[in-house]
């Protein structure tokens, strides 16, 4: 409970007083006791703004402020029943009051909850016989027998003839490039709506990154812009190397219309499926439709090993090429030889072993991420200024991320004022990623539209990724929820 000595004020105090002293305390409130101590009411910045916008100025003092009965509770309130009160009203603090209905304390929600995480690790159980036999036998060094399981198991979980596992996705996408032999000067097209970890890789290689937009019915790439960037391409005789396709926050992009592009214009595709784990394209496992695919697990994935990748192909040959340059391009010999440069790019064989116990739960995650994803939406459902993210007739997303955009011919709240509103209550909540074309790193780049308007920066505007793990219990959830509805009032 805090010492709320610095947050009371009296109607005599002015709006600026009361807004210096929010900002001073760091607190959410302040307390408007009448000349006896007893409390009259909280004042937010919320309220002072709303005065601001009603025409009063800076100067005029709190005795204007309408009386509002605060919500209080008394000193010795259990922990849960201060929680439960915080949940009920959306509200980020409640003060505590004496018999007489003064003001003794504060309790603050970030305070009395855990941090809600935006995505975090859920460890299924299974995890620690693989990493307890990895123990055991000794094989802690990189590579090992659950290297060659988990890569075997990926492999048949997804229905790919071979998998390869690697550091990371980011390494996955660099192997990749790498396989289709892209080089100093080639042109690699890339979803600009993605997590840089998509297009520096591209760099890596010195080749020149173009970016394609979004289009709506996926979020993801649009082949209208990228079918644009391919016929001008070509027709300036730069045919492009490669295709980078993100499949994003779990959802499948159009891939019918990108692979009938990609075969026309004879210009492979890396799917990107790093947070589409277990995500279908029209009974399809994502990941596996283009020439190569890659997954992450990075600690905030649907499964992880801490940090890791796979690269997966139908093409046996290319993966064995893979296998080879990621372990330093080391030849055969009984010596160490190497001809051309690779890199140390495979996953660890303790690592490996988490990632094997990940995904035997796999499927369970993916559904308890599209409850979640769909208990916002129901219980949401009324506000009209919310629209989600789509999924198509006949896909699956895995839901990895809740995303929703505030739509801005409907509500003037702003993304911004979602996430402040939640970090004030130890809740965390992210914008969508910047698109590529928008980094200063790129900003050199070409970049295509999807139609006249840019829609990927009208969703990175609007956009905002909600709480998602998969270990979020529905009393956390309910919490996120109140404070949405709060601010939507």
């Amino acid at each position: 409970m805090n010492n709320i000595g610095q947050i009371k004020v009296l109607k005599t105090h002015t709006l600026k007083e009361a807004l210096e002293i929010l900002d001073r305390s760091a607190m959410s409130i302040v307390l408007l006791v009448d000349s006896n101590g007893v409390l009259q009411r909280t004042i937010t910045d919320g309220d002072i703004r709303r005065q601001l916008l009603a025409g009063k100025s800076l100067d005029e003092t709190l005795d204007q402020l309408e009386p509002l009965q605060p919500l209080t509770v008394k000193e010795g309130v259990s922990r849960s029943e201060i929680v439960g009160l915080m949940n009920k009203h959306g509200v980020a603090q409640i003060p505590v009051v004496d018999a007489e209905n003064k003001p003794v304390g504060v309790h603050l929600s970030r305070e009395m909850m855990p941090r809600i995480e935006l995505s975090m690790p859920h460890m299924g159980g299974h995890e620690l016989q693989y990493v307890e036999e990895a123990f055991k036998t000794n094989w802690i060094a990189p590579l090992g027998p659950n290297v060659d399981a988990f890569e075997v198991e990926m492999a048949e979980y997804v229905g790919s003839n071979a998998a390869v596992a690697v550091s990371s996705g980011t390494a996955a996408i660099h192997l990749a490039l790498r396989l289709l032999e892209v080089s100093a000067g080639d042109i690699v097209l890339c979803s600009s709506f993605t997590f840089i970890g998509s297009a520096n890789p591209i760099l890596y290689q010195n080749a020149t990154p173009v970016f394609i937009d979004s289009e709506p019915a996926t979020w993801n790439m649009s082949p209208e812009a990228l079918e644009r960037a391919l016929k001008e391409y070509c027709e300036k005789g730069q045919k492009p190397k490669a295709m980078i396709v993100v499949h994003l926050y779990g959802q499948s992009a159009d891939m019918k219309r990108i692979v009938e592009l990609s075969e026309k214009y004879d210009v492979p595709i890396i799917e990107d499926a790093a947070e589409s784990l277990g995500s279908l394209y029209q009974g399809k496992h994502t990941g596996t439709i283009g020439k190569i695919g890659i997954f992450s697990f990075n600690g905030n994935k649907i499964i992880t090993t801490s940090g890791g990748g796979m690269v997966i192909s139908d093409d046996k040959e290319l993966m064995n090429r893979c296998r080879y340059l990621s372990t330093q391009a080391r030849v055969t010999a009984p010596h160490y030889e190497h001809t051309e440069m690779g890199y140390n790019y495979r996953m660890s064989n303790v690592l490996a072993g988490i990632g094997r116990g990940q995904l035997q739960v796999l499927d369970s995650r993916a559904k308890t991420r599209r409850d979640i994803f769909e208990r916002y939406r129901d219980k949401l459902s009324d506000i009209e200024c919310l629209e989600w993210m789509p999924e198509p007739d006949g896909d699956y997303s895995n839901r990895w991320l809740s995303a929703v955009v505030f739509n801005p011919e409907k509500t003037d709240v702003k993304p911004q004022d979602l996430i402040k509103a939640l970090a004030e209550v130890n809740i965390d909540a992210r914008h969508f990623w910047k698109p590529m074309h928008q980094q200063p790193l790129f900003e050199d780049c070409h970049y295509y539209k999807h139609a006249d308007v840019s829609f990927c920066d009208y969703l990175f505007e609007t956009g905002v990724c909600l709480p998602s793990a998969s270990n979020m219990t529905e009393e956390q959830q309910e919490s996120v929820i109140n404070i949405i509805r709060t601010l939507f009032q």
